[in-house]
């Protein structure tokens, strides 16, 4: 169980990803020479994309990034515009940072990321880092080499802030869905806390082969009750994409929607509202960009590391709600922060 007293962790993962945010400010800087494209008039969004040539996965990664770091603004219009302090990276503004800035434009990660926004990802698919699947294609997921690795380097984050999340869904007797729950660990704590309750943890073979070691070693811990969540956990191999999904009273999807882009996270809602019983509830467990699309900054960092190693990126609050409603399910406008820059969102199913 997490100490109370225990620290958050996110000043490690913050350091970690603003890596990717300093490729995306050089990128943009010295490569996509976006400071000069605006100029001093306001543009919108999709008319600097084109001027960009972005496409909306890019736009929506870079322009929050550098809105959070106070060097990008909206208008009342919505428009994009310089701030006082990003015209400090402009050659009309005497003194400026565009050389300063200049000596770090050739470094490979930065080249690569200009690179990566033009193409919306590497220009050859085989060298990027992704761990989810393209199109009718295997998944890297189902290499029992590469799964195990994956998984387990997320396994200490899952461990930390598991018992948070657990803390902070339904207590109830049912079923809960763990839909690509990795290590297991939220599926864990949660029926540690719900004795009378089962789960299902659905992922990919590869993958539930490091989750069945983890809940034996889980149930082997001598915390009271943990002796029981082996009878009461269900390992089922599937992809939650095309395969049928179990029928649940409380479905989990953690860290899950930003793997993805929009047209995929709207067919996971669907999906996942679907299974889904009356009186059903689907909880969201992410990292979310503000509504107003300006940050914070730890998010859209986040966001840019996972546009370097995923298909996805980091949403909005609204737009996880958004999808959600589509699929007919009724978020709720409460948000319920844990650690390391995360949160929990949830929908109702009547």
């Amino acid at each position: 169980m997490l100490n109370p007293s225990q620290p958050d962790l996110a000043p490690i993962t913050r350091h970690l990803r603003a890596v990717y945010g300093s490729r995306l400010l050089l990128a943009a800087i010295h490569h996509l020479n976006l400071f000069e494209q605006i100029g001093t008039e306001p543009v919108a969004l999709p008319d600097l994309a084109k001027r960009l040539g972005l496409g909306d996965r890019p736009i929506m990664v870079l322009i929050p990034a550098l809105c959070a770091m106070g060097l990008l603004a909206y208008d009342s219009a919505g428009r994009v515009i310089v701030t006082a302090l990003g015209k400090y990276l402009t050659l009309n503004q005497s003194p400026n940072l565009t050389g300063y800035t200049g000596l770090e434009k050739d470094d490979p990660g930065v080249v690569e990321m200009a690179v990566r926004l033009r193409n919306d990802g590497p220009l050859e698919a085989r060298e990027g880092v992704s761990f989810v699947k393209d199109g009718e294609g295997p998944s890297p997921m189902d290499d029992p080499e590469l799964s195990r690795k994956f998984t387990l380097s997320l396994a200490g984050r899952a461990q930390h802030l598991s018992p948070l999340v657990a803390a902070n869904l339904p207590r109830r007797e049912g079923h809960l869905l763990d839909v690509a729950g990795g290590t297991g660990y939220y599926t864990y704590e949660w029926l540690l806390l719900n004795q009378a309750s089962t789960a299902t943890i659905l992922d990919r073979p590869a993958v539930l082969s490091v989750a069945a070691e983890m809940l034996d070693t889980f149930g082997r811990s001598g915390r009271p009750g943990a002796d029981t969540v082996r009878k009461r956990v269900t390992l089922q191999p599937g992809d939650m994409l095309t395969d049928d999904i179990p029928q649940t009273d409380i479905l989990l999807a953690a860290s899950l929607f930003h793997d993805w882009p929009v047209p995929t996270c709207r067919l996971l809602a669907r999906r996942f509202a679907a299974a889904l019983r009356p009186g059903g509830e689907l909880w969201v467990h992410d990292a979310f960009l503000n509504d107003t699309l300006d940050g914070p900054l730890p998010v859209t960092d986040y966001s840019a590391q996972l546009f370097w190693v995923t298909k996805g990126r980091c949403y909005s609050r609204a737009d996880y709600r958004s999808w959600l409603a589509e699929a007919g399910l009724h978020p709720t406008p409460d948000t319920i922060p844990t650690q390391l820059d995360y949160s929990l969102i949830r929908a109702l199913r009547h």
